[in-house]
């Protein structure tokens, strides 16, 4: 008996064109799948169908089914792929090794498809990233990188300026983590992440290392600057610096436990908070205070002394390289 929709072709031409078949589903993946092993499997699928019809029962009825299976799953392009494979363990009562293979591999086709077409692109993408910091691209395509990153464009985000690293944009009220110095640009809109961003690079220009030579914050928030934020129009990276962060720097040269006593007395609230911070006892302190108003040349202890030593250590960060 031969199969009618093959046109009443002999066993011989069944078998070759169950093989064409079989081979025809496989390239349905073709554009990516070879990471599934379809490609090469090819050839392996169509050798083991003629191999099945030649160790299998002659019966023309039984090359018959099984090409009527095989033409069957060739439809896995179309809307009704999945059911049609379905219907290939109902075709015979006993599904071969070929059967299992073809289903195996249609299943990694569409895997890969699903794989490719879902979901969203990483959050840190840096094209990405860049699209949506960047105040001069069109607001369509911020609104689509802002949405390929995650954000939602009705909440507030963050541009974040990590040091010599890439930049990074996180919703609002997430905590910035990092193990190295960062600042952070205030919650705004999306569309306003350019100027997050501008103002997230001048946070990091007042951060520190937080060691004893080079005291202060390693993470800095702009909108905590308030008009401190003023003073890096004035002080260029790697410029001359002021006269009053040049009296530290000398001072500090010649002795190393300045820059943290002078951190503790201009960030804290009281002088016993001072000593309490770097752990030295409070007339141990004072005695520091005097040998440092000695090398300065302008008393800390004072209001508006400990204002200008305040600028002079902001100013000391902002004119770093």
């Amino acid at each position: 008996m031969v199969n009618a929709d093959l046109g009443g072709a002999a066993p011989s031409a069944v078998t070759a064109d169950r093989a064409r078949a079989a081979s025809r589903l496989v390239d349905t993946g073709r554009g990516g799948a070879a990471s599934y092993g379809v490609g090469r499997d090819r050839a392996e699928v169509a050798s083991r169908v003629g191999e099945s019809d030649r160790t299998g029962p002659a019966s023309g009825g039984v090359n018959s089914d099984r090409a009527g299976a095989a033409s069957g799953v060739v439809g896995t392009g179309r809307a009704g792929a999945v059911s049609r494979v379905g219907h290939v363990g109902h075709a015979r009562g006993a599904p071969s090794v070929v059967d299992a293979v073809i289903l195996e591999r249609a299943a990694g086709v569409l895997r890969l498809v699903l794989d490719r077409t879902r979901g969203r692109a990483p959050a840190d993408d840096p094209a990405l990233v860049e699209t949506v910091l960047d105040g001069t691209a069109p607001e369509a395509a911020r609104l689509h990188a802002a949405r390929r990153l995650g954000l939602d464009p009705t909440v507030p985000a963050r541009a974040l300026a990590p040091l010599n690293e890439r930049p990074r944009v996180v919703p609002a009220g997430t905590e910035a983590d990092t193990a190295g110095r960062l600042g952070v640009g205030p919650a705004v809109h999306v569309l306003e992440l350019s100027r997050s961003w501008a103002e997230a690079r001048t946070a990091l220009r007042f951060t520190a290392e937080g060691t004893p030579q080079d005291p202060g914050p390693r993470v800095v928030y702009a909108e905590e600057l308030g008009g401190i934020a003023l003073l890096a129009d004035l002080v260029a990276p790697g410029a001359e610096p002021p006269p009053d962060v040049r009296a530290l720097e000398t001072a500090a040269a010649t002795t190393p436990w300045l820059p943290a006593t002078l951190h503790a007395v201009a960030s804290t609230a009281s002088l016993r908070a001072a000593a309490a911070e770097i752990n030295v006892h409070h007339s141990t302190l004072q005695d520091r205070l005097a040998h440092a108003e000695h090398l300065l040349g302008w008393p800390v202890r004072t209001p508006q002394g400990r204002l200008r030593l305040q600028l002079a250590l902001a100013m000391r960060h902002l004119a770093r390289p």
